[in-house]
């Protein structure tokens, strides 16, 4: 039977690849792609990790939401509500709940907005033209199902709809992952690849890629002290995520000797290899109380300031635990001057 699993877990891989290109790869830059909502969580537990999802072998609802491989029979009945509060009005969340089908899997249904507020609108004579709002929304459905008690496969399916002033837009995306859990559950790693698919109604006439990624992460629980650790490399479909700052150039040239210093290949090699990493730490405090930091190099380094130290990057929260239901807050910062706040709320039928 493990043969089999392995065989199949191949086949994500390799079914994933086979469509990376329908999502142009080329253009996985972050300002480069459309319906950036595919590529956001709302759950707190995540997002006080500093992670995009979770590989870990839980009945926590939020690990189905984001990676369907790891859904279980165990987040049936379970509902799920998270909210975020952004930027300058704007707003984001996720309703979800889960149902297990026998023989079939398990399912997660979910809602997930992104509404970006109210704005003055203006003609090109900036005449005024009155208020209009701007708005992402998504409607998925998720699927998972264990091949046996170690290996599992999931998919989920996400029409995005997209609605900015008169324009709008629609295209519809997949997420297919593959995880392996130990027996005594305290290791997971998880294959997915995200958002794969295609803008099929266009703003303008133009076509634009969505936020296609390959990626891996892994969690393990230490057997004797209460710290789960995780890490996760993102953007594997592309090597350099780096690029050139001008404030602080790679190339310099001497004003008066005209010598030019470049920098190290070691130093840029390691550079671009802490892009595609994502470091976090779950702590268990008692028997339902949890903590939980997070970092992320590349949010770090793109958005570090001229003073060169910040804490972009860094994200950090809690979360309780009870038999009836879940709660976590978390704080993520992705610019030195903006931290959301995430809170998640789950509770068992």
């Amino acid at each position: 039977m493990k043969g089999n699993c392995w065989r199949i877990l191949v086949f994500v891989l390799a079914f994933t690849f086979h469509l990376s290109p329908f999502t142009s790869l080329k253009a996985q830059i972050a300002g480069l792609n459309t319906l950036t909502l595919l590529d956001l969580s709302s759950q707190a537990r995540t997002s006080g990790l500093g992670l995009d999802y979770l590989s870990v072998y839980d009945t926590d609802p939020v690990v189905g939401i984001d990676n369907p491989s790891l859904l279980r029979r165990e987040m049936a009945g379970i509902g799920s509500l998270s909210f975020v509060s952004l930027f300058r009005g704007s707003m984001m969340g996720t309703l979800s709940y889960g149902h297990h089908f026998e023989n079939v899997g398990t399912f997660m249904f979910s809602f997930q907005f992104n509404n970006y507020g109210r704005f003055d609108g203006y003609d090109e004579e900036e005449i005024s033209t009155g208020k209009f709002s701007a708005a992402d929304y998504a409607v998925s459905v998720g699927w998972g199902m264990w091949l046996d008690s170690n290996f599992s496969v999931g998919a989920t399916f996400k029409p995005v709809f997209s609605h900015y002033e008169s324009y709008s837009a629609f295209a519809v995306a997949f997420d297919v992952a593959g995880s392996y859990v130990s027996d005594n559950r305290r290791f997971a790693a998880t294959v997915m690849g995200r958002n794969i698919g295609a803008q099929l109604v266009t703003f303008d006439g133009t076509r634009e890629t969505l936020p296609f990624e390959l990626s891996a992460e892994l969690s393990y629980k230490l057997a004797k002290a209460p710290f789960r650790f995780f890490l996760a490399a993102n953007e594997l479909q592309r090597w350099k995520l780096s690029y050139e700052d001008p404030l602080s150039p790679t190339t310099t040239t001497d004003p008066f000797t005209g010598e030019v210093t470049k920098e190290g290949w070691a130093k840029g090699v390691f550079d671009n290899l802490l892009r595609h990493m994502q470091v976090g730490v779950e702590i268990n405090i008692g028997k339902a109380l949890f903590a939980r930091v997070g970092y992320s190099y590349r949010q770090s380094a793109e958005m570090r300031g001229i003073e060169g130290v910040n804490f972009s990057g860094l994200s950090f929260g809690i979360g309780i635990h009870t038999k009836r239901f879940d709660f976590a807050y978390s704080r993520r910062n992705y610019h030195f001057s903006q931290a959301p706040d995430f809170f998640t709320l789950s509770y068992k039928f």
